[in-house]
């Protein structure tokens, strides 16, 4: 098995993945041991001298001015966890679980948290023996941090709570027992360093941007298959026109175009059917290339935060120093995953705008509702109100979470950033907005099938080609849904994008 080390300094959005989804194992680097080392030594230095500090030495949030002795802070700190357990709602994905736990070991190896390497090592032991806590997905005001999904991270390594072990749901005491793990006691500082940070929020993200990265390209797929269908003008795509607007994303898409409709008979010059398209098809290049734009900088920000020190006091070994601060405040990541939900949002609002385009006479030229029988058969009729009503609902949840704040703790804590909601909005879109392309991916198909004697481009060949494999032309009404998950499972399992990519490159 693969392992992934880490430092705090170095990991990266594949190294995530890998360790979410493949089950790739972790260590720590030397470098990271001795940094650990050395600020835990500092430590407990203060609590053996009793000197005051934020969260070794006093109490939390509006009780950070209540001194508490040194006999009492393993106490102080298994009573934060448990206090702060209160999450609600469904339990989070196992992928998404891994995630958290590999990027809350990744933030504490760098260094400034104060926590003992054999509490590190517990958490690392639970990662690669995979003892996957139940972590409920609401409760987390992403200021100061992800405090309460993180406390039922926490509660497992001291054989509270619950987890899962070998797909089994059981006690954290059973979990930790059966992958013969020891439970820890939490000792000076150590339960406010393992819950102060934006790991939950961040851990949804990253898993979702790595998505997006695909999704973008099956979104240009889909669009050339619509293209097609459609007898689309590529003078629209033609690179003069994007060299005086000289934004990346926009340039990236209608490369792709080109690329993929390279040969193809299907599309038009502008004056041979029409003088101008509608903008769902000649726009695709500024809009599809504004979503890449976006994710490019939210990927630039997670980036970042993966390998960030989100706790709080941070402690500074070298000066021997321990500052408060407000590194665990999640805005710098709630802005950028509202605007993820946006950007992704806005892939499915112009798919659906296609497929309104393909299903309707008066529009594509096509059997009204791309079935030869229409009246005896409805056809893509109801596939249409599927995506209308994702696409709906899409609009519901990008609204930003990040505008909203609610003051807490007494109004110590009185500016919140609700990243994490903003974080789990956007998985959610993407979720939506796959089923969308899914149904467009389908409808193109469906279009292309009633012209004879064209020949497809030579990315949008392949597509094809594997969408007609796993489902064939609709001839006759039937249960539809199969054939959208179908298609769902072929822009998830990256198949179409991998096809394609064999033959043409894509951005």
């Amino acid at each position: 098995m693969a392992t992934v080390l880490i430092d705090g300094n170095s990991l990266t959005l594949e190294a995530i993945v890998e360790v979410a989804r493949n089950y790739y194992e972790v260590d720590l680097t030397p470098m990271a041991i001795e940094k650990i080392n050395k600020t835990r030594g500092l430590v407990d230095h203060f609590v053996e001298s009793e000197k005051i500090v934020y969260g070794i030495t006093t109490g939390f949030g509006k009780f950070s001015d209540v001194a508490i002795s040194k006999d009492e802070t393993a106490e102080l700190q298994r009573n934060l966890i448990i206090s702060h357990a209160c999450g609600v709602g469904k339990p989070l994905e196992e992928e998404i679980v891994r995630g958290i736990m590999l990027l809350r070991a990744n933030a504490l190896a760098k260094g400034h948290s104060g926590i003992r390497l054999s509490t590190i090592k517990t958490l690392i032991e639970m990662l690669n023996k995979r003892v996957h806590p139940i972590i409920p997905e609401k409760g987390s005001l992403g200021a100061s941090g992800d405090l309460t999904p993180l406390s039922h991270m926490v509660l497992v390594m001291i054989g509270e709570g619950e987890a899962l072990y070998n797909g089994k749901k059981m006690t954290g005491k059973e979990a930790m027992e059966a992958a013969g793990i020891p439970t820890i006691q939490l000792t000076s500082k150590e339960g406010l360093a393992l819950i102060n940070g934006t790991q939950v929020m961040t851990a949804i993200g990253a898993l979702t941007i790595y998505d997006c990265k695909q999704l973008l390209k099956l979104a240009d797929i889909a669009a050339a298959l619509t293209v097609e269908a459609q007898r689309g003008i590529v003078d629209a795509y033609d690179w003069k026109l994007h060299h005086v607007r000289p934004h990346l994303g926009q340039q990236q898409t209608a490369k792709n175009l080109l690329s993929l409709l390279q040969g193809s008979t299907y599309t038009t010059r502008q004056g041979e059917i029409r003088v101008q398209d509608a903008y769902t098809l000649r726009c695709i290049p500024q809009i599809h290339g504004a979503s890449r734009d976006a994710f490019a900088y939210v990927e630039s920000k997670v980036n970042i935060e993966i390998n960030a020190a989100t706790d709080n006091p941070l402690i500074f070994p070298d000066e021997e120093e321990v500052i408060s601060g407000g590194n665990f405040h999640g805005q710098p990541m709630a802005l950028p995953f509202d605007f993820l939900g946006i950007a992704i949002a806005e892939l499915a609002n112009v798919s659906e705008r296609r497929i309104e385009r393909l299903v309707n006479p008066q529009l594509s030229g096509l059997p009204a509702f791309l079935t030869a029988k229409g009246g005896l058969h409805s056809g893509f009729m109801i596939v249409q109100y599927a995506a209308a009503a994702l696409v709906s609902e899409n609009k519901v949840l990008a609204h930003p979470a990040s505008v909203d704040s609610i003051p807490s703790s007494a109004n110590q804590e009185d500016h919140v950033s609700m990243g994490t909601i903003a974080a789990r909005k956007a998985r959610e879109i993407y979720h939506n907005t796959v089923n969308v392309l899914a149904v467009e991916l389908m409808a193109a198909a469906q279009g292309i099938d009633f012209y004879k004697d064209f020949t497809l481009g030579k990315g949008t060949r392949e597509a094809y080609e594997l969408i007609r494999k796993n489902i064939s032309t609709l001839q006759e009404d039937r249960v539809m849904y199969v054939d959208i998950n179908k298609s769902a499972e072929l822009i998830t399992s990256h198949q179409i994008v991998e096809a394609v990519e064999k033959h043409v490159e894509l951005y």
